[in-house]
């Protein structure tokens, strides 16, 4: 779906789908193309963190034997698995919580010779593993995998668009962040109707657990049956999402009171989602918001302060 003449992206609060631009990254970088390089240049200063990294990702696969992937576990599934099918013997470093991440996830070359159905029993069934092999030239066909996951349709549908542009002598398009679009419009909407029923909201993926767990779209035990990998991000997301809950539930009684501000309890989470998630709870009932980390939202939304900050303002446009 076209968001690009969408208001919120067209006034910059909506950021550049990371998802799909480091698909679009990894076909380049393993195709030999420059496009991916040009693209994060002319947008720099739009970039989220992982896409900062990706950049730095591209110069360093290309230059040299030592990898940094930043604090992306997408980058370092995607290219670990292209060193080991391409068997380039390239080293990877990391930062942030990709340290302590990186130990639990999986470190076998062999996996490339695994099908689609056993690597997404990998690293708590994250799909990034299927889709590295995807990107990397799988036979396997989207339609005979049962329930494939989001993410891994979007993967195969990456990979389709590439190569029809690249058939015709064309380069990719980007796209906008859907995701974060509908979590926006959505808590614009509970903001313009305080004294109504709450708009819809459906969880599409796991990147919507965080958000619709704190609005009350769905449950913890709801999202560790339909995503394990929730355990295996930044945070447990699962646990993560429930101490930052039970924080908030504990100031709330205080909403609309004089001095409210002093009440609100400090978000501790290093995770983005969690903690867009809960600033926008915070900020539904206080006006106002506290976070230890406000940079780890660069992570996928580094307009989340601007957007927040805007909220009021922006009730209109939805």
């Amino acid at each position: 779906m076209d968001i690009s003449k969408n208001q919120l992206v067209i006034e910059g609060h909506i950021p550049f789908d990371k998802s799909w631009i480091i698909r679009m990254g990894v076909l380049d970088l393993t195709k030999g193309y420059d496009t991916i390089l040009r693209f994060l240049e002319k947008h720099d200063k739009d970039l989220s963190s992982d896409l900062k990294s990706l950049y730095d990702t591209c110069l360093a696969w290309r230059g040299g034997r030592t990898v940094d992937v930043g604090e992306s576990g997408t980058l370092y599934r995607f290219l670990q698995f292209a060193n080991w099918k391409l068997d380039l013997k390239k080293e990877f470093t990391f930062h942030g919580t990709l340290e302590a991440r990186a130990k639990e996830i999986c470190n076998r070359p062999e996996i490339i010779y695994l099908p689609l159905e056993k690597l997404l029993e990998l690293d708590n069934h994250t799909s990034q593993w299927a889709s590295a092999a995807v990107l990397m030239g799988s036979k396997e066909k989207l339609e005979d995998i049962k329930n494939p996951p989001y993410k891994l349709k979007l993967t195969y549908e990456a990979l389709e668009h590439w190569k029809e542009k690249r058939s015709r002598g064309l380069e990719w398009d980007y796209r906008y962040d859907e995701t974060i679009l509908r979590q926006a419009e959505t808590f614009l909407k509970i903001l313009g109707n305080k004294e109504t029923s709450k708009p819809d909201f459906e969880p599409r993926h796991s990147e919507d657990y965080c958000f619709a767990r704190a609005f009350n779209y769905i449950t913890r035990k709801q999202g560790e049956e339909l995503w394990p990998s929730l355990k295996s991000h930044e945070s447990n997301r699962l646990e993560e999402m429930e101490r930052e809950i039970e924080k908030f539930e504990s100031a709330k009684g205080g909403a609309g009171l004089a001095g409210v501000e002093c009440k609100i309890k400090e978000i501790s989470s290093q995770d983005h989602r969690v903690v867009q998630a809960i600033a926008m709870l915070q900020f539904y009932y206080f006006f106002s918001t506290k976070a230890a980390y406000r940079d780890c939202v660069s992570k996928s939304w580094p307009q989340f302060w601007k957007f927040l900050a805007a909220a009021e303002n922006l009730k209109h446009l939805v």
